[in-house]
């Protein structure tokens, strides 16, 4: 077969591709759909575990089957993201209502992970058949997989709202939705109100369901806000977690604050987290009334103890931890889901109406279906109760039939042309005979025993409950009303069975106030030996032992407390440090990694020049690279608050072999005076290049710079000098008179150094 080239516009050609991309994520993968609130992959984990027949009253089964199950029949998107799903699922700290019973180690609050598949086992729980997948062969349409070998549900008949139940959060390309969970019982009654009438306002209808109810308790401080949240669909939760005040009970004992409650955000790393928080405001003098952490949660539930200095104030130190740490977190609400096949910002009430039409539809299908059901069962019993008048032709015509087929014929147009009847008297009563084709069929297959006078009385009685049954179908089919008193019995019945009290209080809460005190302002000084462990003492502790100090460590650096300071490195980047951040020590104590408390890597790069600020301001910089670029940069486009920032750009490969801070200019805005402006660079094949610094231009800080000297292969800038830091130095073992040198211009070669 030939070849067919189409000739298509690139851009838009990406153009609709990223966009077909764009709406596959968006529907098919990370929005829910508002009708059953899940999204492709929680639906089939669901499904398919139902397949399985995973039902709460069995034995669990593994992990690992469920999950190859699920991937090979309906979602082919890799097998870790199934498992994930599987595990959340499962999780009481973080679904409002856990759809499956994990057996095993499905992680914890703290963020442990959960064991790897194939040692971890889950069936469904009780609620998820019950609510989730009840009548799933009634109600909902069955599309193709993804390689039409097998059929699925396009949505799970869920008789709730679990759009809002158990929340939703997921990343699209270009949205996100992030809806948090609500009390069961609570969004019961809002529906059942709903039901009854359909021009309830948000207001009211948050009379029912005041506000979200996440599964880890805690506190929602802006109760005031939610009305609008709800009204638009997009907002901030205030969260906080719950902090409990335990007196001393002996004079021994210290007053203890303990979290019982953590904000849902804060579920997973975040605690981790939040105790190193707290242990970094504790060492920095922010929180001394604290003496102690630990964390003494259990599986019965969560407790952090901070232990408190006597007569410490209490109130204040909440504050301190709402205002510092992530006890109080905000939670971003934005109610997004598939709705009509398309990505749609619903309210509150715009989220009841999908649930309650969805419910219609459901409902209307399944009566449907049963109705039909009902209907050829009724005419079925009919057939044989007619049969029963007149079993005395039919096992006449049985008798005289040659095949079931004649047989049939007879049963259905009374042709009695095939069939020999040994008495005559059957003849008349044959041909009158108009039974349909299903009762027909139904009396051939017709057991004797059903001929005893029980059966037959049987028969009546579940012939009228067929058509009772046939009766309240049709009744329901014919009225939205009749089902609207179906759902409300229904709801009822859910929250009796399911329903749990809140756990989360809401309130509006006072803003945490923290207003740290002023620091005094004072001089000390920064220490740092050749390995990188840094330190800072008093300005009086260092002018005592002054000579030996500045023999003993790399870097001695006056600064005030209030500063901070600059290391600049190999890699053309500037990180900060806080001078207050730096932990204060003797002149004897080893100090902390600088790698510690800063963004440097001391794996990758090398710390070249120390500074502070104050040693700086309002002079230059001079940056020389190892392929000889160089460029002077004035010390105020390092005036940031950022930890990190480019000091130069580099080039593939290079890397700065020095940084320097040049002298203070003179009246003539030149560096220095005569010989004193001048910079040598020395190579690494004994290449010397010397020419004045003037003629180095002022960059800015993301500049490369420009080439101060021409390189040989392989060659690179081993060192530098400044004239007016030096005018001899040792090359080689032997000594060099800097200022003896020929005076040159930038860029060019150099001479070689005779040895």
């Amino acid at each position: 077969m030939a070849e067919t080239i189409l000739r298509t516009e690139y851009s838009e050609e990406m153009q609709k591709s990223y966009l077909d991309y764009s709406m596959s994520v968006i529907t098919a993968r990370a929005i829910p759909d508002a009708r059953d609130g899940l999204k492709p992959v929680q639906r089939r984990v669901l499904y398919d575990m139902s397949e399985l027949r995973l039902s709460h009253d069995k034995p669990h089964r593994k992990s690992a089957r469920i999950v190859g199950d699920t991937m090979g029949k309906y979602h082919p998107h890799g097998d870790s993201s199934i498992y994930e799903t599987l595990v959340v699922m499962s999780q009481s700290f973080k679904r409002g209502m856990p759809l499956v019973d994990g057996h095993g180690n499905f992680g914890s609050i703290e963020g442990d992970g959960a064991a790897a598949m194939r040692y971890t086992e889950a069936k469904l729980q009780k609620f998820a058949e019950d609510v989730y997948l009840r009548d799933l062969d009634k109600t909902v349409r069955f599309v193709p997989n993804y390689d039409e070998t097998e059929r699925e549900p396009e949505v799970l008949p869920v008789r709730v709202p679990n759009l809002l139940i158990n929340g939703a959060e997921g990343i699209a390309v270009g949205m996100s939705t992030s809806i948090p969970p609500h009390n069961l019982g609570e969004v019961c009654d809002m529906c059942s109100a709903y039901i009854q009438n359909r021009d309830i306002s948000i207001d009211e209808l948050l009379q029912y369901m005041p506000g979200p109810d996440f599964p880890t308790g805690g506190i929602i401080a802006n109760k005031s806000d939610l009305p609008l949240i709800y009204k638009t669909g997009v907002g901030k939760l205030k969260v906080r977690g719950r902090v409990e005040v335990e007196l001393g009970k002996k004079r021994t004992d210290r007053d203890k604050l303990v979290i019982t409650e953590i904000p849902y955000t804060m579920v997973g790393a975040g605690i981790d987290r939040f105790l190193n928080d707290v242990a970094a405001l504790v060492e920095s003098k922010k929180l001394p009334e604290i003496t102690d952490i630990s964390n003494q949660s259990s599986k019965e539930g969560m407790r952090i103890v901070l232990e408190l200095k006597r007569d410490a104030d209490v109130e204040k130190v909440k504050n301190i931890l709402y205002k510092k740490t992530r006890l109080e977190d905000s939670f971003g609400v934005n109610m997004l889901a598939i709705a009509n096949g398309r990505p749609e910002t619903l309210d509150l009430k715009g989220i009841l109406h999908h649930y309650l039409e969805f419910q219609y539809e459901n409902a209307t299908r399944k009566y449907t279906v049963l109705l039909q059901k009902e209907q050829e069962k009724s005419e079925v019993q009919e057939g044989l109760i007619e049969a029963c008048d007149c079993i005395d032709v039919i096992i006449a015509v049985l008798r005289g039939a040659k095949s079931m087929q004649d047989a049939k014929d007879c049963l259905i147009r009374g042709d009695i042309t095939k069939i020999k009847f040994r008495d005559p008297k059957y003849l008349r009563d044959a041909m009158k005979l108009h039974f349909t084709e299903r009762q027909a069929q139904a009396i051939l297959e017709m057991r004797l025993y059903r001929l005893i006078g029980l059966e037959i009385d049987a028969l009546l009685k579940e012939h009228q409950t067929t058509l009772k049954n046939i009766e309240t179908y049709k009744k329901y089919l014919s009225s939205r009303a009749n089902l609207d008193k179906l759902f409300l019995k229904d709801l009822e019945a859910i929250r009796k069975e399911y329903a749990m009290p809140r756990r989360t209080l809401l309130e509006d809460g006072a803003e945490a106030v923290y207003v740290e005190a002023p620091v005094q302002e004072e001089e000390i000084v920064f220490l740092m030996d050749r390995f990188g462990y840094c330190k800072t003492i008093d300005r009086g502790t260092y002018d005592k032992a002054k000579e030996t100090l500045d023999q003993e460590y790399r870097c001695v650096v006056p600064v005030m407390n209030t500063s901070r300071i600059m290391l600049f490195t190999d890699q053309g980047v500037m990180h900060q440090v806080k001078a207050g951040d730096i932990p204060a020590g003797k002149p004897k104590d080893k100090g902390t990694p600088i790698d510690n408390i800063s963004n440097y890597d001391g794996k990758r790069e090398e710390i070249l020049f120390v500074t502070c600020p104050a040693q700086i301001a309002g002079r230059k910089i001079l940056f020389v690279s190892a392929q000889a670029f160089v460029k002077q940069a004035p010390a105020s486009e390092f005036e940031t608050n950022n930890k990190t920032v480019v000091s130069t750009k580099l080039a593939d490969g290079d890397k700065l072999v020095a940084v320097k801070l040049l002298p203070e200019e003179d009246g003539t805005g030149n560096n220095g005076v005569n010989a004193a402006g001048d910079v040598v660079l020395m190579t690494d094949n004994d290449f010397m290049l010397r020419f004045p610094l003037s003629e180095i231009p002022e960059m800015k800080k993301n500049s490369r710079g420009v080439r101060g000297m021409k390189l040989g292969p392989s060659d690179f800038v081993a060192e530098i000098h400044l004239l007016s830091e030096e005018t001899s130095t040792e090359y080689r073992g032997r000594p060099v008179a800097l200022n003896r040198l020929k005076l040159a211009h930038r860029d060019g070669k150099g001479s070689k150094f005779k040895k």
